[in-house]
């Protein structure tokens, strides 16, 4: 049975839910609403071409049920008991998604269930989610989330439940909620916590949405698995063909290209004769009496072919074979393979440098090469895997003493041996510092009713730095002047205090405003100075 692989559109809704839950890692602002409701639309699209693909592989189903019930049954039982956990499942996330609404927008359940997305008032209030999803826990045990957390791990079961136990790994079903969770700073949360603790109304009910995808995801990878198995043990074919199945082939300087030439459908009474001729995109019937002969047993033929010059090799042939008949039958063949010397791509994902105290995503892979056949490994920090993703992470906790590059160096497992691919240098280098911010400004004239309505200090990430991460204010003092005299008053953490609430409620046009002594502290535990603010009331 062939193995499954992500299609297209399973690939585009990973994607698209990775951009959710970078958009989730932001503090959001109210402009940025408008990019979960584009998620949101998009995963709820996804869903409709969902079912309509399901409904398809359900009428192909019951078509072959049809045919030969007593074949298909077990089969078609079981994709049916998935069609009906899916249903359930799927009605299940609706119904908490419409109450979540009807909470936190204060409408009735039925005004909520088709109340569009983009007119719901109170999208970015995340105050009511939490309280739905947690109930006064810290990690959601007495909230919606622990039921909605059970009926997820029970649903993932019972799926499994409906394929063999050795069959279980050749489908992924996903939807598994005991990954290795974390924060912003990296602290360890669970399912319930990563996914709706302070998150908004509307980034909810996209993950909510995209619940409901992979479920659909899972379904369909569930009955296409159970409509393959079907036919799985039958042996068929329609015509005879000369097949090569190159065990590489891309190779390296002194390595052998391996193969197998195999008439598909063929039988092992029969022992073929395999003619080979390198440097050929063909061999037609002048060329025969030059090509080589390899005797072949039980219907294949291994054969080994040189790897001493690089660059591309190409080779023709044929193989000769008896029919049920007696005849004697040829069939044409031609491949190609790659003879390159060992190479080695290590590329970050964000930047050319590695950045100290904050995860930097990399790629690590060698042509040719399985990445599960790579191991990395690195001279400074901590080289890992990418607990929530594809590729690597690489975390340099401190910069080293003197001008010392980062090294990656990477072997390989090729046949059995390990094989050193090669190694890479890059520069270690400190998070640049972030800007001071308050009201969304540095400097300049400035609305009393703004600094009231956004009373904290903020840093803001520096412009083009393109990582993740987030600054915490640790204190700061705010100087206001008073005719010739100035008030100092200061804050432990990045909210303005009660009296300098008061003072900004008490100020008048004109009057100045200093931000000073701003101090954040960065992913990696250090404590930075930041820029002085500069305001005047207007």
């Amino acid at each position: 049975m062939a193995e499954y692989k992500e299609t297209p559109r399973q690939k585009m809704i990973a994607m698209m839910y990775l951009v959710l839950t970078a958009l989730l890692a932001l503090n959001v602002s109210k402009e940025m609403l408008n990019a979960f409701l584009v998620v949101n639309d998009s995963v709820e699209l996804t869903n409709e071409n969902f079912t309509q693909k399901l409904d398809d592989t359900y009428s192909a189903f019951e078509k072959k049920y049809q045919n030969d019930q007593v074949k298909v049954k077990p089969f078609f039982d079981n994709a049916i008991e998935a069609r009906k956990l899916s249903n359930g499942m799927i009605s299940y996330i609706d119904s908490i998604k419409y109450e979540l609404i009807s909470l936190t927008e204060k409408v009735h359940i039925d005004t909520a269930r088709i109340l569009d997305l983009s007119k719901v008032k109170n999208k970015d209030d995340y105050d009511t989610p939490t309280n739905f999803f947690f109930h006064g826990s810290e990690d959601g045990s007495k909230g919606a989330g622990k039921v909605l957390k059970k009926r997820i791990d029970d649903f993932r079961t019972a799926m499994f439940n409906l394929l063999k136990p050795e069959e279980r790994d050749r489908v992924k079903i996903g939807l598994s909620t005991d990954g290795d969770y974390r924060d912003t700073e990296g602290v360890k949360q669970n399912w319930i916590q990563y996914n709706f603790y302070h998150t908004i109304l509307a980034a909810d009910v996209a993950i909510l949405n995209k619940i409901n995808t992979e479920i659909y995801n899972a379904e369909f990878d569930i009955i296409n698995y159970l409509l393959v198995s079907v036919d799985a043990k039958d042996f068929k074919y329609d015509k005879i063909a000369a097949k090569i199945l190159p065990k590489r082939k891309y190779i390296f300087i002194g390595e052998d290209y391996e193969a197998e030439a195999i008439v598909a459908a063929y039988s092992t009474t029969q022992n073929p004769e395999v003619f080979i001729k390198m440097g050929v995109d063909s061999l037609p019937v002048s060329q025969m009496s030059s090509a080589m002969q390899i005797d072949g047993e039980k219907g294949l033929v291994h054969f080994k072919l040189p790897g001493t010059t690089e660059g591309i090799q190409k080779y023709a042939g044929f193989i000769r074979v008896k029919s049920g008949t007696g005849d004697i039958n040829t069939h044409f063949f031609n491949d190609e393979y790659t003879v390159a010397r060992p190479s080695l791509t290590v590329s970050p994902t964000k930047m050319n440098v590695f950045y100290i105290g904050v995860e930097n995503p990399v790629d690590i892979s060698s042509p040719g090469v399985p990445n599960e056949k790579i191991t990395p490994t690195i001279n400074i920090g901590k080289l890992y895997k990418n607990p929530l993703g594809d590729g690597w992470l690489v975390k340099v906790d401190k910069k080293p003493q003197g001008n010392v590059d980062a090294i990656i160096s990477v072997t390989a497992e090729i046949d059995g041996e390990i094989k050193k691919m090669g190694e890479m240098n890059f520069r270690l280098k400190k998070v640049p510092p972030p800007t001071a911010k308050v009201a969304g400004v540095m400097e300049g004239n400035v609305d009393r009713d703004d600094l009231l309505f956004a009373p904290m200090v903020i840093a803001e990430k520096a412009e083009g730095f393109d990582f993740d991460l987030s600054f915490t204010i640790v204190s700061f003092d705010m100087v206001m002047s008073v005719g010739e005299n100035s008030i100092r008053n200061t804050s432990n953490n990045g909210r303005f205090s009660e009296v300098m609430l008061r003072d900004i409620t008490n100020s008048r046009k004109g009057q100045r405003i200093t931000f000073e002594r701003i101090v954040a502290r960065g992913p990696d535990g250090q404590d930075v100075p930041l820029n002085p603010i500069n305001l005047t009331i207007k």
